[in-house]
């Protein structure tokens, strides 16, 4: 299976990146139906044709999902997709 692995360092707070990665995984539950959970530091995300995990630890934040066949072809635009949010959410005031 196709991967999607990024990484991202962000000048948000511990409390902050988590406030964020729950944001982001309840935009993923409204638009795509996926099922999320924490478990410790790691947001468990997954529905038929992809799964995965975001890893947040002080000033970085991890992304790895793995993609079914179906959204293989898919894979550059969805990574695409990932790093404009990413960019979006974890930016620093200026």
């Amino acid at each position: 299976m196709p991967n999607i692995t990024i990484y991202r360092a962000h000048e948000l707070t511990f409390e902050q990146a988590l406030q964020t990665a729950d944001y982001i995984a309840s935009q993923l539950a409204e638009h795509f139906e996926i099922q999320a959970h924490w478990e410790g530091n790691s947001l468990y995300f997954e529905r038929p044709g992809i799964n995965g995990q975001i890893d947040l630890e002080p000033g970085e934040l991890r992304l790895n999902a793995q993609l079914g066949l179906l959204l293989t072809p898919l894979k550059s635009h969805l990574e695409q997709e990932i790093h404009q949010h990413l960019d979006s959410l974890l930016k620093t005031p200026t």
